[in-house]
């Protein structure tokens, strides 16, 4: 639940942003969690808001060869902000997903060294501004693989990664988490809310990438709670050793259990270890919670 001073600094730093980026091409704001923060800063309602605001700074930056590239940078409060970092994410179609995760790393190690406790979005669009052309700049086309053939057997194992995040609320993460693993060809489940749950089957060095692509993302907390590895039969003459025949998932989707709790964002783990124990993963349930699933 957001204090008022918290909710006040929140308000007060998107009113800022939108009198700076005064039209929808410049910032996108999500109205409605908008409304509800305000109500609440002004007293029109003593209940705290159910959505957490989110918004899209839109950029052009300028680059040496004197062309502009748009950069957006999205953003969603956490209830704590700004006494806890935001969740900030930034697009370019110029960057490559090395160099977006670089860009990633080190504007988060900025904001932690600079900004916390304090309002940031603006120092985050600041140093976007100033810092992204040298991500642009760096010659690494998103077609070379990032690990050199060192490991010849990553691509002939098959792995299943178990993936522990604080929770799981954002828009765009939830949409990125199904459409990364829906593009790796990955098999598995998420499931968002407080604790947020997510698991992908297939390829090792597809789940690798996957893990690559969600860790750089602005998290409270997110970690590999567990991994499994099976040597695929190269040959292909194991029938019970190749990927389909490991997989204990079909597809990849969201999953969600009966949400409840003041802002439905607690999932029903009865209905979540029933779910793993269908697909033979009862034991998974353990290793999240220290405690064995009924």
């Amino acid at each position: 639940m957001a204090c008022p001073e918290e909710a006040e600094a929140q308000l007060a730093e998107i009113e800022l942003l939108t009198s700076m980026f005064p039209s929808e091409e410049e910032l996108v704001v999500d109205q409605i969690a908008l409304a509800e923060l305000r109500a609440y800063v002004e007293g029109s309602t003593d209940v705290p808001p159910h959505s957490r605001p989110e918004f899209t700074v839109k950029l052009k930056v300028d680059t040496p060869s004197t062309n502009q590239v748009n950069v957006s940078i999205s953003c969603a409060y956490s209830v704590e902000y700004p006494k806890v970092l935001p969740e900030i994410s930034v697009r370019c179609p110029e960057l490559s997903r090395a160099q977006q995760a670089e860009l990633h790393t080190d504007l988060n190690s900025y904001l932690l060294e600079n900004c916390c406790g304090d309002v940031c979005v603006l120092s985050a669009v600041e140093w976007v501004k100033d810092n992204a052309q040298t991500y642009i700049n760096k010659s690494v086309p998103a077609s070379v693989p990032k690990k050199e053939p060192t490991q010849p057997q990553s691509s002939e194992t098959f792995t299943r990664l178990w993936i522990y995040s604080h929770h799981i609320y954002n828009k765009s993460k939830r949409k990125n988490i199904l459409e990364w693993a829906k593009e790796l060809n990955l098999s598995g489940f998420s499931m968002p809310g407080k604790p947020g749950i997510v698991c992908v089957e297939g390829l090792q060095t597809q789940c690798d990438e996957f893990w690559a692509r969600v860790k750089v993302l602005t998290w409270k907390r997110i970690m590999i709670r567990h991994r499994e590895d099976v040597t695929l039969d190269p040959e292909g003459y194991g029938a019970d050793r190749t990927v389909d025949a490991l997989r204990r998932f079909t597809g990849f989707d969201e999953a969600i259990f009966d949400p409840h709790g003041n802002r439905g964002n607690h999932m029903d783990l009865g209905q979540l270890y029933q779910f793993l124990n269908d697909k033979g993963c009862g034991d998974i349930f353990q290793m999240y919670f220290g405690i064995e699933g009924r």
